[in-house]
């Protein structure tokens, strides 16, 4: 993908949105809280993000350049990881979850090296009230891995997740790194990604093996959710990204704009099977696009 030019919101018209889920991804999804797309990212681009991957790392004074590491922030940090904001093998998912409010919430880089720091059992979001005390069914959390290294064996630091888990408040294994009954450990191949349910239960095996495991994850919510990585994004960066980019970024200056984004900010995408900017009879025409609601995907598969 080619560099962004610095382009305003206002003068790039809306596309269309990028391809999301089937309906048998969605159902595995919900079920599972978790899906895996083996060969999402070609041979191609997976050798090219391990090469932007480590070229970023060697430019880091690193403590302990042999330990787990992780960026935050990722796409504003080099601009090679920019397309990763609004990449189409994955944005039409997100959309789906969260149509007009989509929001980028956090962009990671990791490294996972033979005896690095390992997570314990935990769902993503807050610990205190989490996210699925207010949406017990549909996630305020995807979180997308690129998953950049095969993995083809246990105790490679593979991510472990208790498939279902995603409806259960309280697990006795919480901040344990024990096995449990019908966990399910993740053996993939360069090229694979994957899709977790933030209420989703997981942790991550040790890795004893000589390969360092390697990924990008990017998470998206409602624009309305807190950042994970950030305050506000450079206004100067923000110049170089494209429409789509720089809306998924959701960087203002007056806080309710994250609830109630700027009018030029609507549509964030075009509907992908009409090309419609709008649901067809639901408001009469005085209605402006930023104040419409527009029906997600769950909510047409319901209709």
């Amino acid at each position: 993908m080619s560099s962004p030019s610095a382009v305003s919101v206002a003068d790039s018209a809306p596309i269309a949105a990028p391809p999301g889920f089937t309906d048998e991804q969605w159902d595995t999804f919900m079920r599972d809280g978790f899906l895996v797309i083996e060969d999402a990212i070609s041979p191609e681009d997976v050798e090219r993000y391990l090469a932007l991957h480590d070229a970023f790392i060697q430019r880091l004074n690193r403590r302990d350049p042999g330990g787990f590491f992780n960026a935050e922030n990722l796409v504003e940090k080099d601009p090679a990881f920019v397309e990763l904001i609004d990449h189409p093998r994955h944005i039409g998912f997100a959309y789906d979850c969260y149509g007009e409010l989509t929001k980028l919430q956090q962009s990671q880089l990791m490294i996972r090296p033979r005896g690095g720091w390992h997570n314990f059992w935990h769902p993503d979001g807050p610990r205190g009230l989490p996210y699925n005390v207010f949406s017990p069914h549909l996630p305020l959390q995807v979180k997308f891995g690129y998953w950049l290294t095969d993995l083809p064996e246990h105790k490679m630091g593979n991510f472990v997740c208790l498939p279902g888990s995603h409806h259960q408040e309280y697990q006795d294994f919480y901040d344990t790194h024990d096995s449990v009954p019908g966990e399910k450990i993740l053996t993939c191949k360069a090229g694979t990604m994957t899709l977790m349910h933030n209420a989703l239960w997981h942790r991550v095996e040790p890795n004893e093996s000589d390969m360092v495991r390697k990924n990008f994850f990017l998470t998206y919510s409602p624009a309305w959710i807190t950042n994970q990585d950030r305050w506000h994004s450079d206004p100067a960066w923000l110049d170089t990204l494209n429409r789509e980019q720089r809306i998924l970024m959701r960087s203002y200056d007056w806080a309710y704009d994250w609830a109630k984004p700027k009018a030029d900010q609507f549509p964030l995408f075009l509907d992908r099977d009409t090309g419609a900017d709008r649901d067809p009879d639901v408001y009469p025409d005085h209605v402006v696009l930023g104040r419409r609601k527009r029906l997600t995907y769950h909510e047409k598969r319901s209709l």
